[in-house]
C-alpha cells in the first residue's frame, strides 16, 4: 500500500497525461490477482457453456434477428477466436444467440447480487480489463494528447478493443457498461463515480465494501453500489488523500482530505474501523446555495434573510450554531455572498469547505503532523498569522479548539464583521460550547473575564437544525446583548414554529418576529442602514395553516 500510494501522490501531482495512465498502472498492484486471472477465465467458460446449453431452449423461440431485449444477435458466419489467459486458452462460443450478463448471473438485479461467485467473476473480468489496458497502451502516443477528453476517447475507443477480443457472449449494452466501469478505476475513483454525477446527492456513506449509502434530500437510501474487496476501497481511499498530500495507513488510520470540486472527505481504516475501510464524502452543490435558493427551501423567511444580510453589511459578528449536517457551512457561504468586493477576506478552515466569490480572498488551511509526527499547523496558528495579514474580516470555518480564544480577541481589537460556526443544539449551548473551548487555550482566565470577552464579541447567533423529515430551517436568530450578573444574556429576534407533521412526515410550521427590536440597532445606523420597527413584529398567520405573511419588508 505503500508503494501504491506513493506512485498515486506522484502521479495525481503531474500535469501530464502519461502520469495519468501511470496512475492507472499503479493501481494494478491492488486490483489483480493470479487466482481472479483463473475466475475471469471461469467465468468465460461458464458463459460459453451456458449459452451453449440454452440454445436450443431460446432459438427457436427468438429467431437471431429478433429485437429481444437483453439477447443479442451475432453473425452467423462469425471465427470463434481463442482467449489467452494465464491458465488456458478457451474457445469462444459458437451459437448464434448471445446471452445477457444478467442472463448468465440471475433473473434479476438482486439475484445478480446474491450470486457473489458471479460478481466475483465479474469483477475478476474488470480487473483483467484493466490489466490487459494498461499493459497495451501506448504512453507515447497518449503522452501527445492535450485534452482530458481525448484522453478518455482513446482509452474508451481502447478499451473497446479489448473486450471484443474476449469474445465474451455480453450485449452492446453491458459492454457500454464494463468500458464505462474500467474507465472509471483508470481515471477516476472507480464505482463512487457514479454517485459523484448525480447533483441530487448530498452524501455518499461507505461502510466497508458490501455497503454503501447515500443521502439524498436528508433520506439516507441504500445503493446497490459494491466495491471488489476491502483493497479495492483502500485503492480508492488512497487515490483521494494522495490528491492533498495527506496519507492513510495502519500508522494514520484517521485522515481529512477534499475532493477537486470542494467535497469534503473523511476516511477512517483498520484497526480502528472494524468493518473495514470507511468513507464519508459530504458534496458540495456545483454552483453554491443563494440567499434565494434557501428562501425557496423555506430555510428562512424574506424578512430573515434580509436581516441576515443587512447585518453582515453592518459588520455585525455572527455565529452560526447547529448540528452535524445541519447546513451550517452552506449558510455561512451564503451569508458571505453580501460581504462587499473592496474587502479583504481571510478564511482559516481544518479541511477547505468555504466557496466565498469575491475577489480578494485569502484562504488558509491547517496541516496535520508528517509521519514523523512534526510539521502540523493548528487553525490556532493560522488565526495569529490572520491577524497580521491585513484582514478586513476573518471567517472561520468551524471553532473546535483553542482557537476560540485568539478568534474573541480578534473580534474584540476591531476585526468586526467576523463569521464563524461552532456545533451545538441551541444558541445557549454555543456560547457555553465557545466558553469551553477558550478553556482549551491553557490560559488562566476567570469565568466573568471569559463571559465578558463573548459577550462583547458575538452580535448575532444564528441557530439551524435539520429537522425528522430531513428539511434544514433556520429555527432561530438571537442577539447577543450583553452580560448581566455574571450571564450572557441573549434575546430571540425571529423563530421558527413547529406546529406538528402532516400525513406525509412532513414538518409543519412557520417562522416569526419574536416582537423585540435589535439591542445594537445602533450598529446598523452606523453603516447608513435603518430597521423598519414592523419587520419585527410577529406575523399575522392567515391563509394555508404553516404560511407567514411579513408585515412590511426591512
Amino acid at each position: 500500500m505503500t508503494n501504491l500510494r506513493a506512485h498515486l501522490f506522484k502521479a495525481d501531482d503531474a500535469s501530464s497525461t502519461g502520469a495519468k495512465i501511470a496512475l492507472g498502472r499503479a493501481s494494478i498492484a491492488n486490483f489483480v490477482t493470479d487466482e481472479e486471472e483463473q475466475d475471469a477465465s471461469a467465468f468465460v467458460q461458464s458463459s460459453s457453456a451456458q449459452s451453449a446449453n440454452t440454445r436450443s431452449d431460446i432459438a427457436p423461440d427468438f429467431p437471431a434477428d429478433s429485437a429481444v431485449p437483453g439477447v443479442v444477435a451475432s453473425p452467423a458466419n462469425s471465427t470463434p477466436s481463442p482467449v489467452a489467459t494465464n491458465t488456458s486458452t478457451v474457445p469462444a462460443p459458437s451459437v448464434t444467440t448471445r446471452l445477457s450478463l444478467t442472463a448468465m448471473l440471475g433473473t434479476s438485479p438482486s439475484e445478480v447480487r446474491a450470486n457473489k461467485p458471479g460478481v466475483r467473476s465479474y469483477q475478476s473480468l474488470k480487473s483483467r480489463i484493466h490489466n490487459r489496458l494498461v499493459q497495451n497502451i501506448d504512453l507515447a502516443a497518449l503522452t501527445q494528447i492535450d485534452q482530458s477528453e481525448g484522453l478518455q476517447a482513446a482509452i474508451e475507443r481502447t478499451l473497446h478493443l479489448l473486450i471484443a477480443e474476449e469474445k465474451l457472449p455480453l450485449t452492446e449494452g453491458e459492454r457500454h457498461n464494463l468500458v464505462r466501469e474500467v474507465l472509471y478505476e483508470t481515471l477516476g475513483l472507480g464505482p463512487l463515480e457514479p454517485l459523484l454525477a448525480d447533483p441530487n446527492i448530498n452524501d455518499i456513506l461507505v461502510n466497508g465494501a458490501e455497503s454503501v449509502w447515500v443521502d439524498r434530500d436528508g433520506c439516507l437510501e441504500e445503493t446497490e453500489i459494491k466495491f471488489k474487496d476491502d483493497n479495492h476501497l483502500l485503492h480508492v481511499i488512497g487515490r483521494i488523500v494522495a490528491r492533498v498530500g495527506r496519507r492513510v495507513d495502519e500508522s494514520s488510520p484517521i485522515v481529512d482530505a477534499r475532493l477537486p470540486d470542494g467535497s469534503r472527505v473523511n476516511a477512517i481504516i483498520p484497526p480502528l474501523a472494524l468493518n473495514g475501510p470507511t468513507l464519508s464524502i459530504r458534496r458540495f452543490r456545483p454552483s453554491p446555495f443563494t440567499i434565494d435558493d434557501l428562501i425557496d427551501k423555506g430555510a428562512v423567511n424574506l424578512v430573515m434573510a434580509e436581516f441576515l444580510g443587512l447585518a453582515v453589511r453592518a459588520k455585525l459578528n455572527i455565529l452560526i450554531s447547529g448540528g452535524t449536517s445541519a447546513g451550517k457551512t452552506t449558510l455561512l457561504n451564503t451569508l458571505s455572498s453580501f460581504i462587499s468586493d473592496d474587502e479583504r477576506i481571510v478564511t482559516i478552515e481544518d479541511t477547505a469547505e468555504l466557496r466565498l466569490q469575491q475577489r480578494h480572498v485569502v484562504r488558509l488551511e491547517s496541516r496535520p503532523s508528517n509521519i514523523e509526527g512534526q510539521g502540523a499547523v493548528s487553525q490556532r496558528e493560522l488565526v495569529k498569522n490572520a491577524l497580521r495579514m491585513r484582514p478586513d474580516r476573518i471567517v472561520v470555518g468551524e471553532v473546535r479548539g483553542a482557537e476560540a480564544l485568539d478568534m474573541l480577541q480578534a473580534m474584540n481589537t476591531g476585526h468586526e464583521g467576523s463569521l464563524t460556526t461552532v456545533h451545538s443544539n441551541s444558541a445557549r449551548d454555543a456560547l457555553s460550547r465557545i466558553e469551553t473551548l477558550v478553556l482549551l487555550a491553557g490560559i488562566d482566565l476567570s469565568q466573568r473575564s471569559i463571559r465578558e470577552q463573548i459577550g462583547s464579541a458575538f452580535d448575532l447567533i444564528v441557530q439551524i437544525k435539520r429537522l425528522s423529515d430531513g428539511t434544514r430551517r433556520v429555527c432561530s436568530i438571537s442577539e447577543v446583548t450583553g452580560v448581566q450578573d455574571g450571564v450572557i444574556s441573549i434575546q430571540d429576534l425571529f423563530e421558527f414554529k413547529q406546529e406538528g407533521l402532516d400525513s406525509k412526515k412532513k414538518v409543519l410550521g412557520y417562522h416569526t418576529a419574536c416582537g423585540l427590536r435589535p439591542y445594537k440597532e445602533n450598529k446598523f445606523r452606523a453603516a447608513g442602514i435603518d430597521l423598519k420597527p414592523e419587520a419585527f413584529m410577529p406575523p399575522v398567520i392567515s391563509g394555508e395553516e404553516g404560511q407567514d405573511q411579513s408585515r412590511g419588508d426591512l
